[in-house]
């Protein structure tokens, strides 16, 4: 008889696998694209919502708001299907579907507007989407703050043959390299600063992916549509 055995160091082999094959998959680069449309996308949920349901809600009273809120809800179920597109498309989600298969009984326009309202999906994606305003904008933060000191560090043997590697602020120089060694230790940090922001920004991608299929979705509806399969291989 014999006993398998597990090698202890396997997790750690997979977890250094995956963090060193961040900047060759593909899905890290979808990943960048959703998390750079956030916030950009989030404002202008924001403020449809914002802007039509005050407007709607406030003019009620002379029956001019009812159509302005059956535009905005009708606009928010569209917005979210388009959000729920691109988590399966560029997060590689696995979102349920927003409604459940269609019925083989006619139903009547009320009944319609009451399976709408009593969808858990108009209200949760009506949720996510004001969500996306300021995790769109942590989203963008990150990329702005991580990517470019990266670039800068790595390029830092060419920048400093410019005479332009130096950081500085109103009152002077803070930090100068002054020899082409010190301008490729920067190169060395600026790779390993690249490593961490792409596993970091992935990991603010899987956040959005999980957020997504809670939010843009119900169970109750069935399984989704498999996302489309993006290599995730590490060229040799």
């Amino acid at each position: 008889m014999t006993t398998a055995t597990t090698d202890p160091l396997a997790p750690f082999a997979d977890g250094l696998r995956l963090f060193c094959g961040a900047p060759f998959r593909l899905r890290t680069y979808t990943n960048l694209l959703y998390l750079l449309l956030a916030f950009p996308l989030g404002l202008a949920y924001f403020i449809f919502l914002a802007v039509g349901l005050t407007v709607g809600f406030g003019l009620t009273l002379v029956w001019v708001g009812l159509p302005i809120l059956a535009l905005v809800f009708a606009g928010s179920w569209a917005f979210a299907a388009f959000e729920r597109q691109s988590a399966i498309l560029l997060l590689g989600a696995d979102v349920p579907p927003m409604l459940p298969s269609p019925s083989p009984v006619e139903r009547t326009a009320l009944q319609r507007a009451g399976d709408f309202f009593s969808n858990p999906v108009t209200w949760k994606g009506m949720g996510f989407l004001l969500l996306k305003l300021p995790l769109g904008l942590v989203s963008f933060v990150s990329i702005v703050a991580l990517l470019p000191l990266s670039g800068a560090l790595l390029l830092a043997p060419f920048l400093w043959q410019m005479g332009v590697l130096q950081v500085g602020d109103i009152d002077g120089v803070i930090f100068q390299v002054d020899s082409i060694g010190g301008a490729w230790a920067c190169a060395v940090l600026g790779l390993v600063m690249l490593f961490l922001s792409l596993n970091l920004l992935n990991a603010l991608a899987w956040i959005w992916r999980g957020t997504a299929t809670v939010l843009l979705g119900s169970d109750r509806f069935g399984a989704a549509t498999p996302p489309p399969a993006i290599s995730e291989a590490v060229p040799a």
